[in-house]
């Protein structure tokens, strides 16, 4: 099936990992490490994991965050499927406060800026990928 454009829509999505978001992963266990890898390979297909769920304050849910309690240990990752043809990891982290369950501040702000770089990098990708479209 197409929508018009060149690729068919069926592909899954391509992952591009940001910062330091892929080896940062690496260092997760290994059930944690499976876990999140169902839940982006759902988002590769257009799906969502019933565990992953939008990220607060990023207002809508194109940002989305998996939370995975290990251990007595909480592991995260959040991704975005604001473009098109990718998801992109913006972080992975395991959340070090024992108490409440939101996002510390410097960890959205490092999620805010590699959203953004997320974006500028989709459009030299894009790009390269269609130089038709320039």
């Amino acid at each position: 099936m197409t929508d018009g454009r060149d690729e068919p829509t069926d592909q899954p999505k391509l992952v591009r990992w940001l910062g330091s978001s892929k080896e940062d992963l690496s260092g997760f266990p290994g059930a944690v490490r499976k876990r999140v890898g169902g839940a982006l390979w759902k988002a590769q297909v257009g799906e969502k994991a019933t565990y992953a769920k939008p990220l607060k304050g990023f207002g809508d849910a194109g940002v989305v965050e998996v939370v995975v309690d290990f251990d007595g240990d909480a592991f995260r990752l959040v991704y975005t499927v604001r473009l098109a043809k990718a998801v992109y990891v913006l972080h992975a982290f395991q959340k070090k406060a024992k108490r409440g369950v939101a996002t510390p501040k410097a960890e959205l702000s490092l999620i805010d800026r590699r959203l953004k770089h997320a974006r500028e990098d989709y459009e030299q990708w894009s790009r390269s990928k269609n130089p038709t479209s320039r």
